[in-house]
């Protein structure tokens, strides 16, 4: 007998097939997966998928902006919705990887713990290649990306604090090097220098 979860609310089917639909939740067969072990390259298949679906989203919404921008608004809702699918998808390839999702207190913990990652190693060797290379300009997004990451970690952790005493925070974010701001907004971001009107409150 197999094993299948449903991945909406976690019940677990015995059987050749899932069932039609979920008897505690209702969502439909398409939404179980087996409840077993990924063979190696089927994992790695599925890693590679994900982060090209996520690249995919990121790239059409930038699409959709240059459109708009140049008065096809016809088109950019084209990009949008692809980028809005690519999404779907992404979410589709996610939910095989029960460990990369826990609580909201595991979550954040995880998160606090990869940003620092990248601010202390990830961005090093990047940082390094550019200027050998005598790019500068990349060399700085690097920079600007790494100083980033920092904030993002303090702001984990300050949301881990934030939970215990439920507390409401705002957020803005640059648009120029993606500084987070959990507050008013500053005159002028401290990263990249960017002006006040360079953030976008993210509800």
């Amino acid at each position: 007998m197999k094993k299948w979860k449903c991945t909406v609310c976690g019940y677990i089917h015995e059987g050749k097939q899932p069932p039609e639909n979920c008897p505690v939740c209702g969502t439909p067969n398409y939404r179980f997966i087996l409840f077993d072990h990924l063979p190696e390259q089927v994992e790695a298949d599925l890693k590679f998928a994900l982060g090209a679906e996520a690249k995919a989203q990121v790239r059409n919404q930038a699409f959709a902006e240059k459109a708009e921008a140049e008065g096809y608004a016809g088109v950019a809702r084209l990009f949008r919705a692809v980028a809005e699918a690519e999404r779907v998808h992404a979410s589709e390839y996610l939910k095989y990887f029960e460990n990369l999702i826990g609580t909201t207190e595991e979550n954040l913990q995880t998160a606090f713990e990869n940003e620092i990652r990248a601010h202390n190693e990830g961005y090093a060797p990047l940082i390094r290649n550019a200027l050998e290379a005598k790019r500068e300009d990349v060399a700085w997004s690097f920079s600007r990306s790494r100083d980033v990451e920092a904030r993002h970690a303090k702001l984990y952790k300050e949301a881990l604090t934030a939970m215990v005493v439920d507390r409401e925070v705002d957020y803005h974010v640059c648009q120029v090097c993606g500084y987070v701001f959990d507050a008013e907004p500053p005159d002028v971001c401290p990263v990249c220098k960017a002006v006040r009107s360079s953030f976008r409150h993210v509800p």
